[in-house]
């Protein structure tokens, strides 16, 4: 059952892990988190911490390198040209697993909630290097494995991220 799968974020090793009920390994990803590393609050751009779960899922059906402002598709697909046009856009692409914080005190309510902080899943520009922190808080991914991802899971699975 899709909802007994969980995720495993190791922010060490810059992976993500989806894992069945069983904590068998199903996939492991490169991805890329925060450079400031691990962090709650608001304004740290740091990644949070601890456990998390798949809040929202959005995108389905949207063509691979599909720009998107405010959760919402721009109309535009990411290319070189509109990556010259903003060349320090932390690009939103493809797919997104909006994270919710599970822990009050850690990563929900208050000044340290993971959701408030928008705090995503989700694709990146290809010039965007996996397996090393750059983002400012959220995980990035290639867009082919943040599509693979978003395929695989349901709203609601529980995501564990740790140092």
């Amino acid at each position: 059952m899709a909802s007994e799968q969980h995720i495993d974020i190791d922010l060490r090793e810059q992976t993500l892990t989806l894992l069945d009920a069983q904590d068998h390994e199903i996939k492991q990803y490169d991805m890329s988190s925060a450079t400031k590393g691990g962090g709650e609050f608001e304004g740290s751009n740091q990644t949070p911490r601890g456990k998390h779960r798949i809040r929202a899922k959005i995108g389905a059906g949207e063509p691979p390198g599909t720009v998107f402002k405010n959760r919402r598709p721009t109309g535009e697909i990411y290319s070189l040209e509109l990556a010259e046009s903003a060349p320090r856009e932390d690009w939103v692409l493809s797919r997104i697993l909006w994270l919710c914080g599970e822990e009050i005190g850690r990563n929900r309510l208050g000044g340290m909630d993971s959701m408030r902080r928008l705090i995503y899943i989700h694709g990146a520009a290809d010039t965007v290097v996996m397996g090393k922190p750059g983002s400012t808080g959220c995980i990035r991914m290639s867009n082919s494995d943040v599509i693979d991802l978003f395929d695989r899971i349901e709203v609601g699975t529980k995501v564990v991220i740790h140092e």
